[in-house]
């Protein structure tokens, strides 16, 4: 299986942050999750909440603010052994990086509680610099946002997200809109769901897998891959199943 750090290395450092990616590229995962927004003035950032309370020192939503005002927030404020302080990326800024590793990066577009307009097309022309087309994945619990990136790039790997409930059938409605994954929860994902997306070329990944046993439950069911908040300890586990 795939070792995708979620948001980075999050369980140990600071979510979302160019130092929880180069923690999750030094103990070797094979890919990086993370979420992108778009600031007041149009920038793609990196940040999972629409909101910025959860996880640096100020308020609001990632849209109130421009990029300007949103690089003096501290997205280590709960990390302060870590690190006095890490700005929130831009996503500019973690593709110069990534083009220079092996890693695959799995794109989230947070286009489910707020729709930004552009988002896919500016997350698209960023990957194209960068020549990152064949590296990426790119996700959304709103499968408009993948229907639309389609439009836009026909090439382009994309995975549906769903919410804990999971779905049935999956791997059918994913073959339909020619998505190429289906990524649902670790704790509803059955053997059966695995083998109905596998039936209609749908591989799965699985969120978010961080023991022994939720890691073991992703493998005996065949998932291609995991999302962990733990990459070197769900490496180290992997080598033992």
């Amino acid at each position: 299986m795939k070792i995708f750090a979620h948001r980075g290395y999050c369980g140990l450092y600071p979510e979302n942050t160019m130092i929880a990616f180069n923690k999750a590229h030094e103990a070797k995962s094979d890919g990086i999750e993370l979420d992108v927004q778009l600031t007041k003035d149009g920038e793609v950032v990196i940040i999972h909440d629409e909101k910025v309370d959860r996880t640096t020192d100020k308020t609001g939503l990632v849209c109130q603010y421009t990029y300007a005002e949103l690089h003096t927030l501290n997205a280590a404020v709960h990390f302060p052994l870590i690190t006095p302080f890490a700005p929130i990326p831009t996503f500019e800024e973690y593709c110069q990086w990534v083009k220079t590793t092996d890693l695959i990066t799995n794109i989230e577009l947070k286009t489910g509680i707020i729709y930004y307009p552009e988002l896919e097309q500016k997350v698209i022309e960023i990957l194209k610099e960068h020549k990152l087309f064949d590296k990426v994945i790119i996700s959304s619990f709103n499968p408009l946002s993948l229907v639309i990136t389609q439009r836009i790039n026909p090439n382009l790997p994309l995975a549906l997200l769903v919410e804990e409930h999971g779905l049935v059938n999956a791997g059918y409605l994913c073959k339909q809109f020619g998505f190429s994954y289906y990524h649902p929860n670790s704790k509803e994902m059955t053997k059966e769901g695995v083998e109905e997306c596998n039936k209609h070329g749908i591989e799965v990944n699985i969120w978010t897998a961080n023991t022994k046993e939720e890691l073991t439950h992703c493998s005996s069911i065949g998932a291609v891959g995991i999302f962990t908040n733990y990459p070197k300890e769900m490496r180290e586990i992997i080598h033992t199943l």
